[in-house]
């Protein structure tokens, strides 16, 4: 282990928000990693800033409160040349590909000898191609004309940093079979929750029984688009089968930043509830009987079901929304509708949902099923040692790990000049407004 405190600089898409989306939880928790990684004598390991060119809210984390530095930052503006010379860290983690593509030519050119880590929190070209053979009802297909610039940026991304940190097994088999990625370039690094939290919360000793819950629920920012398009889908096609043979049952629906379109759908006499925020998704996940995730496109893992095991409400879910969730339907923790077409699926989900939410006995089973599945899948401690190792052993040996990436070398040496350039032409442009 490194017994020096290094700064490592995390450059943020947004500023993280960990009680609006499962991206703000996901990224506290890599920081919450890094805060607690301490060398033989008891000291922090890294002195970490997190720098983000985006607008704060008032819901973001307070970084301060975890020693972390915080800084507001520009696109194309030299200002950030400046920040990141003067800073020169050991370590710059990027959040997104897209924050890459963005900060990495301005670091390179500064901080030559700075490792480079992205996070790419779900393969957005994967979510991306998705959503488009959703709507043209055809076979997903990365390299269609309107996939392939995510992908080849996505990828180029990847190869370009020294290593990439990936969410779901599921991806990390995509990346290495369909594209080649040489292991070594990426990290299997799903979402880290606290057994600490399972086992000593107040939560956890006040759960309620399935009597004791009713109606169904749903959660998710209404700004990530397969949020949104499994709430529409949900009220025009799976909400009115399960109403049907529920009548006085309701489902809640919550998210961060609901729009006047997602307001539009509240419909009381439906059982069609909008409640906007949920100011606790644990908290409120734990009052409803079946958490239902309707997902028909998207990638990575859910933090909606996430949230859902940790208060024992079990899922029903598409196979979209079971990838990378659990290592096989047998043992989920709810029920998992397979592939159909939409107008069976949807039917089928609703007879799912509807079977789980009036049968006691495996409701409990289920319910029982959920806290296994953190344990075994999500560990914090496991997972944040793991990519602490990789970290440290990265830092030991770079060049080695370099001399194996010709073709990071390439895409680095290729993006950095035209990108490099490019910020600067439109940093000039800005000058002249």
């Amino acid at each position: 282990m490194i017994h020096n405190t290094q700064k490592l600089l995390f450059i943020g898409h947004l500023w993280p928000e960990p009680n609006s989306s499962a991206a703000g939880y996901r990224t506290l928790a890599l920081l919450n990693a890094l805060v607690n990684d301490k060398n033989d004598q008891g000291q922090s390991s890294w002195q970490i800033h997190f720098a983000c060119a985006a607008d704060k809210t008032e819901f973001c984390a307070d970084l301060d409160s975890l020693g972390i530095h915080s800084q507001g930052i520009s696109l194309n503006d030299s200002s950030f040349d400046h920040y990141v010379k003067d800073l020169n860290p050991e370590i710059v983690f990027y959040d997104r590909f897209i924050t890459e593509e963005q900060f990495s030519p301005r670091v390179h050119e500064h901080c030559p000898n700075a490792i480079h880590i992205l996070d790419t929190q779900d393969l957005h070209f994967l979510r991306r191609a998705r959503q488009q053979a959703l709507k043209k009802n055809t076979p997903v297909d990365f390299f269609s004309a309107e996939s392939q610039d995510d992908c080849i940026r996505e990828i180029a991304a990847i190869l370009r940093c020294d290593l990439s940190l990936i969410i779901s097994r599921y991806e990390m088999q995509l990346l290495t079979t369909q594209f080649a990625i040489h292991p070594s370039l990426i990290h299997y690094c799903p979402f880290m929750l606290s057994t600490e939290q399972l086992e000593t919360s107040m939560l956890n000793q006040t759960l309620k029984t399935y009597n004791e819950r009713e109606h169904f629920v749903m959660i998710g920012n209404f700004l990530h688009p397969p949020n949104w398009d499994a709430v529409l889908w949900c009220y025009q096609a799976i909400w009115p089968l399960i109403r049907e043979q529920l009548p006085q049952t309701q489902i809640h629906i919550y998210g961060a930043y609901p729009s006047e379109k997602v307001y539009q759908l509240h419909q009381p006499d439906k059982g069609f509830i909008i409640k906007g925020r949920a100011n606790n998704a644990i908290h409120t996940l734990a009052q409803y009987r079946v958490n239902l995730a309707p997902l028909r496109f998207g990638a990575g893992i859910k933090g909606k079901i996430a949230d859902g095991f940790i208060a024992k409400t079990p899922c029903v879910t598409t196979h979209i929304g079971f990838e990378g969730m659990g290592d096989n339907k047998e043992t989920w923790a709810g029920l998992v509708v397979d592939n159909s077409n939409q107008n069976e699926q949807a039917q089928h989900l609703a007879q799912a949902a509807i079977r789980l939410y009036q049968n006691r006995l495996l409701w409990q089973q289920q319910s029982q099923a959920t806290h296994t599945i953190i344990k075994t899948l999500f560990s914090e401690t496991e997972h944040s040692h793991a990519l602490l190792n990789v970290l440290h052993h990265l830092k030991n040996h770079i060049n080695t790990h370099r001399q194996k990436n010709f073709m990071g070398k390439i895409l680095r040496h290729n993006l950095y000049r035209s990108q490099y350039f490019m910020s600067k032409w439109i940093e000039e442009k800005n000058k002249e407004k």
